[in-house]
């Protein structure tokens, strides 16, 4: 049974269109014996966005001032908006009142930009997970995404595994980052993108054709960080769909050509990102990657475990 938990909600990103998703999702949290304060920002809209700039900074900086701090900071839903923010946020602050703390920030997609700017400028571990509208309001719950969030947020160590297409074996230990493969890339040459030397790169996206994503992939090689990288896990990349012009071009044809061409490591088919069943994963954690005759292994350790 999980413990009863206060969440405060946030919506640095855009407007949550299913308002129907978001309500069922409240009402399922809250039957569950959880607090969700900050409900206002489910409704609140200013064109495409959840809210005003200012509104949506607020959002995340009056994190950095609280009196009592939430258990789990759980984002709306995704979209665009959040790059919008990034240098105006106040770090420092954050920073101060956050760091080793057991509080779990929690989000995926548009959410990324802001999780690996927190890593990136304060050492923040957050979660790449579930949201509010898309995962918890799902008009069929997700177990498998439900008992890996409260397992990630609740264990010291956490051991994910998976069966895996990839034609690689071996052992990998390094920093646990990624998470939606286009913010990742919005991030090149900014101050915004965490320095992972030896990491353990997770990457997931939706509605992007395998070209763009081999076209990001390269970017961050010539940018320098795929060389950095121990390893590369691929979630799920969904909402897409090939054609006759392809002609066997697929995401398979990726990732093989970034091995033969990067000399790097790619274990596949993690359930992580877009899908209704996702994994929660603490970015900035440590890591260990094993992969053995198909069975990959995913543990890590040193993320804020809430009490």
């Amino acid at each position: 049974m999980v413990a009863s938990r206060s969440i405060r909600l946030i919506a640095p990103s855009g407007y949550c269109h299913n308002q129907d998703a978001a309500q069922r999702a409240v009402s399922r949290l809250e039957a569950a014996g959880h607090h969700l304060d900050n409900q206002s920002v489910i409704a609140r809209r200013f064109q495409r966005f959840a809210g005003e700039d200012s509104e949506r900074l607020n959002d995340i900086n009056q994190l950095a001032t609280l009196a009592t701090l939430p258990d789990i900071v759980l984002a709306v839903r995704g979209g665009y908006g959040a790059s919008r923010l990034l240098d105006q946020i106040d770090f420092v602050g954050l920073q101060r009142q956050l760091l080793n703390q057991p509080i779990a920030l929690c989000g995926h997609s548009d959410f990324t930009a802001i999780q690996l700017a927190l890593l990136a400028q304060t050492g923040l571990i957050t979660f790449s997970g579930p949201m509010l509208a898309g995962n918890f309001g799902a008009e069929v719950l997700s177990e498998f995404t439900q008992s890996h969030f409260w397992q990630a947020l609740s264990s010291p160590t956490v051991n994910i595994g998976w069966r895996s297409l990839s034609p690689d074996t071996g052992r990998w230990q390094g920093t646990l980052w990624g998470g939606n493969l286009a913010m990742i890339c919005s991030l090149i040459g900014t101050p915004w993108m965490p320095q992972c030397d030896g990491g353990i790169l997770v990457i997931e996206d939706v509605n992007e054709h395998p070209f763009r994503i081999e076209r990001m992939l390269i970017q961050l090689q010539q940018s320098g960080i795929l060389a950095r990288q121990r390893a590369i896990v691929t979630g799920s990349f969904t909402s897409t769909s090939l054609s006759a012009y392809d002609n066997g071009f697929d995401f398979a044809s990726v990732w093989q050509r970034i091995r033969d061409e990067y000399q790097i490591p790619v274990i596949s088919d993690l359930a992580f990102g877009h899908d209704a069943d996702t994994v929660t994963l603490p970015l900035g954690a440590s890591a260990t990657l094993q992969l053995d005759q198909g069975e990959a292994q995913l543990a890590f350790t040193g993320h804020p475990t809430l009490r």
